[in-house]
């Protein structure tokens, strides 16, 4: 991993995770995966999370054969903008022999950071994921995940973080349980670590994106702040996303009108989210959700997930409707709209 890259990486920024396209036969439609990575690139990104939840991870099936297409997609993207080159991260799942050989593959294609995602690990305990971590950061520098457990995660302890966060490897943790105890519970174990000043913590709670960028957290002496967002969330609406983490840091610096901003945002994004990840239904439509959005901005051609029945949930769409009217400030149409034909036309 270069220098400039951990740097950025460190400072903080958007990193959207990076859905797949697909055609309506579910295969890999690459144009319009090009025109994605395009999409976040140019309106701001500070990185690419591939291979990750939104990307679905049946993506790290072997007998897809889509694991290394999809990374190499990005990465190509990301070599067409040498002066804003996003930061990669490459999310890697399984126990450590599937990791690693993931993490060498990413490491190849240019990756700089790999996202240790809780999938497929089965019942490991958390010293093997610990040893997981240690044996993955030989290859590339890690970020930690704490994945809610509706989508594939579990409970991880305050001595798991510490533990993690200590590993000389460990450069970031993506705090995204969805709950504020469980949040806390890693900002202690990095604040015990000896290292918060060496780990970027980046919020993936997407019910609460605005409240954990402006809070400052004060543990032992120490100051620990959120500096960016590795966000299902951020896959759509991007240039806005870029701009609340802007306000957001204006807010923390002692801003006191972009405080008040942000905290009307909070619940707008916070109800277009519930709609967007189908949190009614335990998040089941989370990654069409995405899709729709998609689809409708006209990156995507269709909500098509790679398993037939991972569809939007009954009374979802309907919600979408209702924030998709009732918030028009989050989109970022007209952007999109003006740049499509060229992000869609390139190879």
């Amino acid at each position: 991993m270069t220098i400039s890259a951990l740097e950025r990486f460190r400072a903080g920024g958007v990193i959207p995770a990076h859905p797949l396209a697909l055609d309506e036969d579910r295969k890999l439609d690459e144009r319009r995966q090009r025109a994605l990575a395009r999409y976040y690139i140019e309106a701001g990104a500070a990185g690419l999370a591939v291979a990750v939840h939104t990307t679905q991870f049946a993506v790290h099936e072997p007998g897809r054969g889509l694991l290394a297409p999809v990374l190499e997609l990005a990465a190509s993207v990301a070599d067409e903008y040498p002066r804003q080159r996003p930061v990669l991260v490459a999310g890697v799942v399984g126990r450590a022999e599937q990791a690693v050989a993931e993490a060498e593959l990413a490491a190849g294609l240019g990756y700089d950071l790999a996202l240790l995602t809780p999938y497929g690990v089965g019942d490991a305990s958390e010293d093997e994921l610990i040893e997981r971590a240690r044996a993955v950061g030989e290859v590339l520098p890690v970020i930690g995940f704490y994945l809610q457990p509706a989508v594939g995660g579990r409970l991880l302890s305050r001595s798991f973080w510490r533990r993690l966060a200590e590993l000389p490897s460990v450069v970031g943790i993506k705090v995204a349980p969805f709950d504020r105890y469980a949040t806390l519970e890693v900002i202690h174990g990095v604040a015990g670590s000896g290292r918060a000043g060496e780990i970027a913590l980046y919020t993936g709670n997407d019910d609460h994106i605005v409240t954990d960028l402006v809070t400052t957290y004060r543990v032992d002496g120490q100051e620990l702040t959120l500096v960016g967002g590795l966000l299902g969330q951020w896959a759509v609406w991007v240039r806005g996303a870029v701009e609340t983490l802007a306000a957001a840091a204006r807010a923390r610096a002692g801003d006191d009108a972009a405080l008040r901003e942000l905290l009307k945002l909070n619940p707008v994004l916070t109800d277009a989210n519930a709609a967007i990840f189908d949190a009614a239904n335990a998040f089941r439509g989370c990654v069409p959700g995405i899709h729709e959005v998609l689809r409708r901005q006209g990156l995507l051609a269709g909500v098509w997930c790679l398993e037939e029945h991972e569809v939007l949930s009954p009374g979802q769409l309907a919600e979408i409707d209702r924030v998709w009217e009732a918030y028009p400030q989050l989109r970022d149409d007209d952007f999109i709209a003006a740049r499509l034909d060229r992000w869609l036309e390139r190879r």
